[in-house]
């Protein structure tokens, strides 16, 4: 997971589909707003579904990605119980983060 948000066109693309929703976006929409080209996104979404931070579904002509909450919640728990010693207030703003992902 670490490794798929380590570059920043993947990084923008969990950004901008953690705030699109459920509902996700198409792959072209995605592609338009990050200013990438859709063979280039094509991989990265490749990349970052791998990971299992998000998911993807056909519907008719497109492919509508998704964050997968649930992965991002496991990399959210990882980095709060591990790397924060099980206590998340002394990782600054991931407690926030982490009640975000567990609504």
């Amino acid at each position: 997971m670490f490794s798929a948000l380590s570059q920043d066109t993947r990084l923008k693309a969990v950004r901008l589909l953690v705030r699109a929703g459920p509902d996700g976006l198409a792959a072209g929409v995605i592609a338009e707003r990050l200013g990438v080209s859709p063979s280039t996104l094509s991989h990265h979404l490749h990349a970052l579904e791998n990971a299992g931070l998000v998911r993807s579904a056909r519907s008719t002509r497109h492919i509508i990605y998704a964050a997968n909450i649930e992965g991002l919640r496991k990399l959210v728990a990882f980095i709060t119980e591990d790397c924060c010693l099980g206590n998340p207030e002394i990782c600054g703003g991931l407690s926030a983060l982490k009640a975000f992902c567990e609504t």
